[in-house]
């Protein structure tokens, strides 16, 4: 367990200037790109299909600050945006942002609407039956957030009755159901939906993991805040086809190289590194033997 990280006084978060639209758009000239020649793949393999569509289509998240949000602007800006951006840029190809919740990830890889998934994705034995993984990228905990007057919600302990809403499909919804079995869960598709919950006063707490929790407070500071100690570990991965040992060993391999070159800190300093006072080191790269 980790001391949580508290957010700056006052701290706001500035627009992030990127290239690329949901709709799509090329990483060139984004200053986290890398200036190397591009390598070129084999025909037969995902990465050289992915070169000869000359697009890469990532589901991440359109309503989770810090991580994944769609501006009014269209343009879709984060840490896991980034992450997928300098994938993208690896590869000389553009990429095209889909909206992934966190009930159809799973799908989206399965059924191939999208290359990989990029969306505070935890790496767990459940998901590892039906997706891949690469990485962890970033490492965070379950916690929760009330509303900033509420002083009777200090801890995962003061659940018992309360009403607390998390995300369908989800790893903190069903965690919360054994941290806390007297709790009343609520399940909505999106967090966005139980921060609006939460401060309409339908519920009294959203779980989730901390650092979703952190992005929902840096937009309403005042209305929202992060209570007790994280009480999990949610490595966050990269989500792509089951089996597809190539792809996940040239994305394995990039985790590492943009940790050594810096692009991995550039990028959450971009974007996480703008609410929170210390940032974390990068978790080591996980790679387990896919069953």
């Amino acid at each position: 367990m980790t001391p949580r990280t508290r957010l700056r006084i006052g701290a706001t978060l500035a627009a992030v200037a990127l290239a690329a639209t949901a709709c799509g758009g090329s990483s060139d000239g984004d200053d986290l790109g890398s200036d190397d020649k591009k390598p070129t793949f084999a025909s037969d393999t995902t990465m050289g299909k992915i070169q000869a569509k000359g697009t890469m289509t990532v589901g991440t998240k359109f309503d989770q600050p810090l991580y994944g949000e769609k501006t009014l602007s269209g343009d879709v800006e984060g840490f896991d945006v980034e992450i997928a951006r300098l994938i993208a840029d690896e590869l000389g190809v553009k990429v095209n942002f889909v909206e992934a919740v966190s009930k159809n990830r799973e799908p989206f890889i399965q059924n191939g609407n999208v290359d990989i998934v990029v969306a505070t994705y935890t790496i767990n034995d459940k998901r590892k039956k039906i997706v891949d993984f690469a990485g962890p990228y970033y490492q965070t905990g379950q916690s929760l957030m009330v509303r900033k007057d509420d002083s009777a919600i200090n801890s995962k302990d003061d659940l018992a009755g309360k009403k607390v809403c998390s995300v369908e499909g989800s790893t903190p919804a069903e965690r919360i159901k054994t941290e806390a079995p007297k709790a009343l869960v609520t399940l909505f598709d999106a967090y966005g939906k139980c921060a609006t919950a939460l401060e309409n006063k339908q519920v009294d707490a959203v779980t989730t993991d901390e650092a979703i929790l952190l992005g929902l407070v840096s937009k309403k500071p005042d209305a929202y805040k992060v209570v007790g100690e994280t009480f999990s570990e949610e490595p966050y991965g990269i989500g792509l086809k089951k089996g597809d040992q190539a792809f996940r060993d040239f994305l394995n391999d990039f985790v590492e190289k943009i940790y050594e070159d810096g692009r991995w800190k550039k990028a959450l300093e971009k974007t996480v590194g703008k609410v929170q006072d210390s940032l974390p080191e990068p978790p080591a790269v996980d790679r387990y033997t896919s069953a």
